[in-house]
């Protein structure tokens, strides 16, 4: 296996743009050669900012490309639409549509993207022909395939599989599919009669049918799939999702171009099929995202049909150069001239989305932030302030009568899309306006109300926990005010929610409650399957935007919004080994974790733990942030003592953080301490003593058993509570003990100490010794 040949030469035109210039296959005579161009992950990234070249240069690459190569076609693998920035969302992606349209694509597989509101919207809005009426927001010119979306109940194809073009008499086949995770990535209720079949299998199918009917030279499979990184080792790796489908293609399959992981890469795969052929490996690429990179595969092929050359190149659209203005910093420009007809239809969609986006929500007080990792990369799988406020705003949304009195709101970290920060040049606080709430949360899935039992509640949260296989391990739900829990980090699949408190009292796992999320998540979505099984579903009508718009309205306009650094959730561990109940003296031990946000304004530095109101310890939180995708972040551990007199049950310590306000409790059992029969006494043979005189005051303590003869047993000597001596008991019971003829003038309050077998504690009579004289040595206190 090696790295696709990438190009190296630059070309400079008189205008002075530099260009790539694309390598070419070399064609032996009579040989024809052909250009397929490829991006993916586009969503609607047609404004240029930054690496991200806009759409006009895209189309301008893909016009010059063409100009040099007229045997081209340009291909797609899906999420060209969907989780688009504000100017093409607003228009539910139209201007999208028409700058691909004008930008020339031909094909594309679908990507999950597609399906965000639903398959019927897919093939009734976006695939329909435009009309200014009837479906003002469509009219896509490409062709989309979907060889593996069936129909559940005959299933038929769902989409066609397979689209053939001939370019100057080499027939190349195009096979399109999309990532069998489908089902989990939308919304549910939008696939209802769709399935999703094995990729290769379905792709194999129709590759062959493509070479044995003689319609197709060269097939080229478009997949909405992609390697979990960049190294081609792993694009052959049978153990990740893509290298399984790559690993298992026939060999009627030429070329893979691929998407969904956002990566870029260009990789060529040795096919054992091949061998004796003039090529022997396969190219599997993938331009990254947002229109960062053009695929460009040329093929030579004989007049016979076969392929006698491939050469894959990755085509950079933008390269980062010197700023003019500050040679210290760089700044992307493009390498191919826009096309003017899609710069035209961007300009027109940025004015719009301009003018709807402008409108001001209200104030923040400081950054909503999804969180994080170390090196800043989005972690799905941590607590935020957005999550938590975004949660916050659908419960509020539904707390009237009218839209289902909600108690309890949840939300999906997948679909929140950029920070919540407002216009923060001067600080904080700092005005939100509608196209950024816009941009956090771009899907327009509307509120549904449902009821669950609290025994329902503890399993969605046990979903976080993601299955096998899943492209994240865990997903940290964004939670609402008033709803908390514990878990146990180290705790067994389905066993990690240890307690929740709605408004500080315990769920009731019977009763039942009343709970909003998302159309998405209602579904089932994103694995978290139990809540497609609530009740009294009611869908609002009501977008999630709405909700936030509405929110901020009511909540921001007159004073800033603060940013609420509590943690609805804390992890507690218990050493293994920890008892399973505790006696009053005993050490509590156990580690905290999830106190503090990775992006938070405010985080701990230290908790407290008390039971009732006594304070039984402050601990020190490390906040440090680490690259794990999980909710550990902020971390203590704890020993406390189980003060006397702890009555027998449940204890609640209640753990609490100086900054932030989070509170949480640790429930420990306590069992009341011990009994035994056995009675201990205690006598002296006198009360005063001369300090320095004699041999001080002889004690004696009996240990008498309620029953049976005396053993052999230590007996403790306490003098004003200080343990001053450990004496074993004779045959008889009795333990001898001589205070010191030295000590201490003043009172001397003794009591003598026995620790039954099972743990009871014994204490005698007190005995009170007054020790007089030897003034020069009195201590005063």
């Amino acid at each position: 296996m090696r790295l696709g040949a990438a190009f190296i030469g630059t070309l400079t035109m008189a205008a002075g743009m530099t260009l790539a210039a694309p390598t070419h296959a070399t064609a032996a005579p009579g040989d024809t050669q052909v250009q397929i161009l490829g991006i993916n992950d586009f969503h609607g990234r047609i404004q240029a900012n930054g690496q991200e070249a806009g759409a006009a240069v895209l189309a301008g690459a893909v016009n010059q490309l063409r100009a040099e190569q007229p045997n081209t076609t340009f291909a797609a693998a899906g999420d060209l639409i969907g989780a688009s920035t504000f100017e093409s969302f607003i228009a539910h992606d139209k201007p999208t549509i028409d700058a691909l349209n004008a930008a020339g694509l031909e094909v594309s597989s679908v990507g999950n993207h597609e399906f965000d509101q639903g398959y019927n919207d897919l093939v009734d809005r976006v695939m329909a022909p435009y009309d200014a009426t009837t479906n003002p927001y469509g009219g896509a010119q490409w062709k989309y395939l979907g060889a593996n979306v069936k129909f559940k109940d005959s299933g038929d194809p769902a989409l066609d599989p397979t689209w053939v073009k001939d370019m100057n008499g080499v027939k190349v086949g195009f096979v399109g599919a999309v990532t069998e995770h489908l089902p989990e990535l939308v919304s549910p209720g939008g696939l209802e009669n769709i399935q999703v079949t094995d990729i290769a299998s379905a792709v194999n199918k129709e590759a062959d049918a493509l070479k044995a009917s003689g319609e197709a030279d060269i097939v080229v499979m478009l997949v909405h799939e992609g390697s979990p990184d960049t190294d081609c080792s792993s694009v052959t790796d049978p153990t990740n999702d893509f290298g399984k489908i790559v690993t298992t293609l026939d060999d009627n399959v030429d070329a893979v171009i691929s998407g969904h992981t956002h990566l870029t890469y260009n990789c060529m795969v040795d096919v054992p099929g091949w061998a004796g052929r003039a090529v022997t490996q396969r190219p599997v690429v993938s331009a990254g995202q947002y229109g960062y990179n053009l695929d460009q595969l040329n093929f030579s092929v004989s007049a016979a049909g076969d392929v006698t050359g491939i050469e894959s190149n990755t085509l950079a659209l933008t390269k980062e150069v010197p700023d003019p203005a500050d040679p210290t910093k760089t700044i992307w420009e493009a390498n191919y001239a826009p096309d003017g007809t899609v710069g035209e239809i961007v300009s027109k969609a940025v004015a719009n989305a301009d003018e709807l986006g402008k409108q001001p929500l209200g104030n923040i007080d400081g950054p909503f932030n999804r969180a994080k990792d170390s090196t800043a990369v989005e972690n799905r799988g941590g607590e935020s302030t957005l999550g938590n406020l975004v949660a916050e705003a659908q419960r509020w949304a539904t707390e009237s009568a009218t839209t289902g009195s909600a108690q309890i709101a949840f939300m999906n970290p997948g679909g929140l899309r950029a920070d919540m920060v407002g216009n923060n040049e001067s600080g904080y606080p700092a005005v939100l306006t509608y196209k950024q709430a816009a941009t956090v949360q771009p899907f327009a899935n509307t509120l549904v109300n449902m009821a669950l039992t609290g025994a329902q509640i503890r399993q969605v949260l046990e979903q976080q926990w993601q299955p096998d296989g899943a492209s994240r391990p865990f997903l940290r739900l964004g939670i609402s005010k008033g709803f908390t829990y514990t878990y146990d980090p180290a705790g067994a699949t389905n066993d990690h929610i240890r307690q929740m408190w709605l408004n500080g009292e315990p769920i009731d796992e019977s009763a039942t409650y009343s709970v909003t999320v998302n159309s998405f998540l209602a579904a089932g979505g994103d694995n978290f399957l139990e809540l497609a099984n609530g009740t009294d579903k009611k869908d609002t009508g009501q977008t999630d935007l709405q909700g936030m718009v509405d929110y901020m309205a009511a909540n921001a306009a007159d004073s800033a919004l603060p940013v609420d650094n509590s943690q609805r959730s804390v992890g507690v561990h218990f050493p293994d080994g920890a008892p399973a109940s505790y006696h009053p003296g005993d050490t509590v031990a156990f580690d905290l974790s999830s106190l503090s946000m990775s992006t938070g304004t405010a985080t701990d530095s230290s908790v407290t733990v008390s039971l009732g109101d006594t304070q039984l310890g402050t601990f020190p939180v490390d906040s440090t942030v680490g690259t794990a995708k999980d909710d550990e972040t902020g971390t203590a551990s704890v020993s406390v003592t189980l003060p006397a007199g702890t009555p027998a049950g449940t204890a609640a310590l209640t753990v609490t953080g100086d900054t932030t306000g989070t509170t949480s409790q640790v429930a420990v059992t306590v069992e009341a301490a011990p009994t035994t029969h056995t009675k201990v006494w205690l006598t002296a043979h006198n009360r005063v003593q001369r300090y320095g005189k004699g041999h001080g005051t002889k004690l004696t303590a009996w240990v008498v058993p309620a029953k049976g003869k005396a053993k052999r047993v230590p007996v403790q000597f306490f003098d004003n509570g200080v343990r001053i001596a450990t004496v074993t008991t004779n045959g008889a019971g009795k333990a001898d003990y001589r205070l010191s003829k030295y000590a201490a003038p003043g009172t001397h309050r003794i009591t003598a100490r026995y620790t039954a077998p099972n743990g009871a504690v014994v204490t005698s009579n007190r005995v009170v010794i007054r020790v007089i004289g030897g003034h020069h040595h009195r201590h005063h206190h």
